[in-house]
């Protein structure tokens, strides 16, 4: 069993957009995670941090855009979103604070 730390070093912030929320109907939540993250990781943070028990965990990396940052040529962050599942019954309310 990790620390809540390490736990919270794997799960960075939760994501509210219309699209997560979207999810969010259908039983999903989503969370920035850490880059290194695998899922098995990520499905055990979930489930100890929240009490919840995890169905299935989707990842995908958007990788960073190529922006100017005062004038000068720079590229954002790649970032990895996980898609987790929770089985029925199970929720996570992530407009309140955390």
């Amino acid at each position: 069993m990790s620390t809540k730390a390490e736990l919270y070093d794997v799960i960075r912030r939760p994501i509210i957009t219309e699209k997560a929320t979207m999810a969010s109907e259908h039983g999903a939540v989503v969370f920035e995670v850490a880059i290194d993250a695998n899922k098995p990781q990520i499905k055990e943070a979930v489930e100890s941090l929240f009490n919840v028990k995890v169905k299935a965990v989707n990842t995908t990396i958007t990788k960073g855009k190529v922006k100017r940052f005062k004038g000068q040529l720079g590229k954002r962050k790649d970032v990895k979103k996980a898609y987790v599942t929770l089985v029925e019954g199970n929720t996570i309310d992530v407009s309140t604070g955390l």
